[in-house]
């Protein structure tokens, strides 16, 4: 143990001052949350959009003095505010999506090895697209390929729990930048606010923060060289998705549903939002298209049949695949082993195996469209 405790961060923390007002980030309300463990610190400061530029000063001052402290291995100070960009975007959101992608493509990124990024959608919750994007990337790093997945789901990540990660990433200097190192597990790597944060903390944050939280564990990450990165996106299609749209370069999205019909709708208006930004979808995956009896090996249809493939086939798009709902799946993701390693030869196993040829298919066949321009109706 360290000996380094949350209160000695505060104590910390408290002796960083605004020379403006004398006040210290503490004392006027910016700091959101300190985590420690075993020596790994990470502090979240929220700040007015008004105060942003002089708060990064700040920041870097935070995470220098907590670095230097006795006990601590690695300090990561994130900063988010809320930026009066964001109102722009809905006034006028072609020119914002030019201003965001201007902005992440200049200086140095931690995605500048990084040969395509792909996100895997859904528009809701409940339908196993991380389980799925995990072992997705599993099976890419079968076929040999380098993958990386990034936990965009900032309310409630979960790629933590499923890779049987925990702890806090390392922080190394890249370029004068600090940068995360992902966590590697089975042959992946990946980063998420699960890592920065308390299991059962509420992460209480409008969107522009999170926007802004989730544009630093992207670009902050020392992915290195990766074929392919892999954003586990969060449900719906609003603010988060509309982020990525604007600033970062999408090679594809990857929507998965089950079969019923309330998933297919929500799937419907993903496929639609990446469609008016010009990203190109690649195909949908069918998740828990039957299920497998553990006792008999019987397939039965509990959310219907052929759902996912019929939307598909009305769009003009690939069915990637089906995966079945099994024992196995449920019971591997819960214990940190992904099907892909804990029950290779099985059913649902091959069944990504079958959906990463035909993603690797259907990413050397899509139109290499323009940049996204968010224009809505």
């Amino acid at each position: 143990m360290s000996g380094f405790d949350k209160s000695r961060a505060e104590s910390v923390l408290e002796s960083i001052k605004d020379p403006r007002t004398g006040r210290s980030i503490v004392q006027m309300g910016w700091v959101s949350s300190v985590h420690v463990h075993e020596g790994q610190v990470g502090v979240v400061l929220e700040v007015p959009a008004s105060l942003a530029q002089g708060a990064a000063t700040l920041r870097a001052q935070a995470e220098a003095e907590l670095a230097k402290q006795p006990g601590v291995e690695s300090a990561q100070v994130v900063l988010t505010a809320e930026r009066p960009e964001q109102k722009a975007a809905a006034a006028a959101p072609s020119q914002a999506a030019q201003q965001g992608r201007a902005q992440a493509n200049s200086g140095p990124s931690g995605l500048d090895q990084v040969k395509a990024i792909v996100a895997i959608a859904s528009g809701k919750g409940g339908v196993g697209k991380s389980t799925t994007t995990v072992n997705l990337a599993l099976a890419l790093a079968e076929r040999g390929l380098r993958v990386g997945v990034v936990d965009a789901d900032i309310y409630g990540p979960s790629v933590p729990m499923l890779l049987g990660l925990e702890g806090k990433p390392k922080i190394v200097a890249v370029q004068g930048q600090d940068r995360f190192v992902p966590k590697a597990a089975h042959g992946i790597t990946a980063n998420s606010i699960g890592f920065l944060i308390d299991q059962d903390t509420a992460m209480a944050w409008r969107g522009p923060m999170v926007q802004s939280a989730l544009m630093q564990l992207l670009k902050a990450t020392n992915w290195g060289e990766l074929d392919l990165l892999l954003i586990d996106m969060p449900p719906g299609t609003g603010d988060i998705q509309l982020s990525l749209a604007q600033q970062a370069t999408l090679a594809g999205a990857v929507i998965v549903s089950t079969p019923q019909d309330l998933a297919l709708i929500d799937a419907k208006k993903a496929m639609t939002l990446f469609e008016k930004t010009n990203i190109p979808v690649v195909g949908l995956i069918e998740n828990m298209s039957g299920y497998i009896c553990p006792s008999c090996g019987d397939l039965s249809y509990p959310f219907g049949q052929g759902g996912a493939g019929a939307e598909a086939a009305s769009r003009g798009l690939p069915l990637l695949g089906a995966v079945p709902l099994t024992m196995q799946v449920r019971e591997g993701s819960d214990q940190g082993r992904p099907v892909m390693v804990e029950a290779p030869a099985s059913p649902a196993a091959q069944a990504y195996r079958d959906i990463a040829d035909a993603f690797v298919t259907g990413m050397g066949s899509i139109e290499q469209k323009p940049a996204p321009r968010l224009v809505m109706d």
